[in-house]
């Protein structure tokens, strides 16, 4: 059975609040006029104006208004450099980092030859490709150098990068989904990345072909887009709300099914910036190319349930059976169930602790019997998941054909895991684990060979810091995850995004499994004495009594 709760949970700040927040936001003057919808995508809905070095500034108020001035991206940090020495201003490098840390920590400390250090307590940092990774906790301490300049007080030498608090930050910066294809080029799979919220479309369209994965998805997702492949200019502007893109003359020798997957990824991309869509082309010249249908990764909206005498979707008060999978499933008394991807197999964890494959021929096997595997889970190429709650390395996946695949490099660093989920695309997965004292949400990608079957986990990255134990989790879409966990004497539900921060929601009282549909607030959870709710908002309405297992799917049918 399953829980979940958040790690780093997502505090969401109000227009008022960053009114405050904001310093030197003038409330007169004339009205300017921005950007127009086709010349800047994304462009920031609310933008800090931080105030110039004043007068007569002591190193300490410099160095203060340096780190407030992160917050204004306008003309290149243009505000910030005014606290630079000349001959620093240009080296510079904004965007190598921004550092996001816990409002009202910082500690300021002088010393007589013109250093400042500042201790800031971080939760977390984005680096200079976009990705967003949490950070382990303690204070981190910054050193600037500072010089006098025609009397004034100026930084000569200061890290790289801005220094934010989250409030500022999400103003400042946007959260995009840079898309990439599985290994069998049928799903499209979200790399989260946090830009300026200026000019989306450079960015995005940059960081898709110019750039690679974040290194934890190396190998695990792929581009159509040839590495020799460039774009010819530094800008991609918007006609008509679609970005154009210019591509070097490579493009031409592309084979049309290349260049219908690369319209794929940038469409999908650019989406996620509110953009229509893109158009290549190479010297001013279009570039034909028709985006591929993808798979979608949506599930059934309905849940899927087992009570005393069936399995199947819920339907008012009806169970509408699983052809096949249902005339077995009820007999094995299981304790946690998953329908993959097409219907035709699900992964059950039965009372007495074995791992079951049942398929839609109505038989089943056993796939794993040591003792104290947690609920499996069930990828798109058939390939059942399993691991023991005491032995995280010790990562299992069992294919089709009875095939037994150990996962290599499963869980470095782990003592405990409570859950496992794969993503609906089968190139990542999610597991809930202790590392030493702490309970965490890690994520790995998923490493395939040419048949794809499992050859290993890439790199695991740290998706969020848990306040308890962690009971369940559940993919949500391509980039959440909804996560059930303790909290002190409560259990809570974290919606996470990977790459990106949490929201903790309030739960029922006694959680003890839960499953995604395909929207944020769209959640189920089970409770021990068999009552099943469903999220509405902020409230948890009852659905059904009587449930003895609430199951997680992988998909629909084609």
């Amino acid at each position: 059975m399953k829980r979940l709760r958040p790690v780093v949970a997502v505090v969401g700040m109000l227009f008022a609040v960053l009114l405050t927040a904001c310093t030197g936001l003038p409330t007169s003057g004339p009205v300017v006029a921005g950007a127009p919808i086709d010349q800047e995508a994304g462009a920031v809905d609310f933008s800090f104006l931080p105030d110039d070095p004043p007068p007569g500034a002591t190193p300490q108020q410099i160095v203060a208004g340096f780190l407030a001035a992160g917050s204004g991206p306008r003309d290149d940090w243009g505000t910030a450099r005014q606290f630079l020495a000349p001959e620093f201003r240009s080296s510079w490098q904004p965007t190598a980092r921004a550092t996001i840390d816990l409002p009202g920590e910082r500690v300021f400390t002088v010393a007589g030859d013109g250093t400042v250090t500042v201790s800031i307590t971080p939760e977390a940092a984005v680096d200079a490709t976009g990705a967003l990774s949490v950070t382990d906790g303690g204070s981190m301490p910054l050193d600037f150098t500072l010089v006098e300049v025609d009397g004034e007080w100026r930084i000569s030498d200061a890290p790289d990068g801005v220094v934010l608090d989250r409030a500022r930050f999400q103003a400042v910066f946007r959260e995009y989904s840079v898309m990439y294809f599985d290994r069998s080029w049928s799903y499209l799979v979200p790399d989260r990345r946090w830009f300026p919220a200026t000019n989306a479309a450079t960015h995005i369209t940059e960081a898709l072909i110019d750039g690679d994965p974040s290194p934890w998805l190396s190998g695990a997702v792929y581009s159509a887009f040839p590495e020799s492949l460039e774009l010819a200019t530094r800008a991609v502007p918007l006609e008509g709300g679609v970005a154009q893109v210019p591509l070097s003359q490579s493009a031409l020798a592309i084979v049309p099914e290349t260049r219908n997957r690369m319209q794929a990824q940038l469409d999908a991309s650019l989406q996620s910036a509110g953009i229509r869509g893109a158009q290549m082309s190479v010297d001013g010249e279009p570039v034909a190319a028709q985006a591929v249908d993808v798979r979608p990764i949506r599930v059934d909206v309905r849940p899927a349930v087992l009570t005393e005498d069936a399995f199947g979707f819920l339907s008012g008060s009806e169970i509408e059976p699983l052809p096949g999978l249902s005339d077995v499933i009820p007999d094995l008394d299981p304790e946690s169930i998953q329908v993959g991807a097409d219907r035709s197999a699900a992964a059950v964890r039965t009372s007495s602790g074995a791992v079951v494959r049942v398929r839609d021929d109505a038989t089943f096997e056993v796939v794993d019997e040591r003792a104290g595997l947690i609920d499996p889970t069930i990828d798109p190429q058939g390939f059942i998941w399993s691991v023991p709650a005491g032995a995280p390395s010790g990562l299992t996946a069992t294919g089709a054909d009875g095939t037994v695949v150990s996962i290599a490099n499963a869980w470095p660093g782990a003592s405990q895991i409570s859950s496992i989920e794969v993503s609906r695309d089968g190139t990542r997965i999610a597991a809930l684990v202790r590392d030493g004292s702490r309970p965490a949400l890690w994520i790995a990608g998923i490493l395939r060979d040419d048949d794809g079957a499992p050859a290993g986990l890439g790199d695991r990255e740290t998706v969020a810091q848990l306040p308890g134990t962690g009971i369940d989790a559940s993919w949500v879409d391509g980039s959440t995850i909804a996560v059930l966990a303790e909290d002190g004497d409560a259990d809570v539900i974290i919606s996470q995004s990977v790459g990106g921060f949490g929201e903790e929601l309030t739960a029922p009282l006694g959680p003890v499994a839960i499953a995604a549909t395909n929207q944020l607030r769209a959640v189920r959870l089970l409770d021990g004495e068999g009552v099943l709710y469903a999220q509405k908002g902020q409230a948890w309405p009852t659905v059904a009594g009587g449930i003895r297992v609430l199951a997680s799917q992988q998909g629909s049918p084609r």
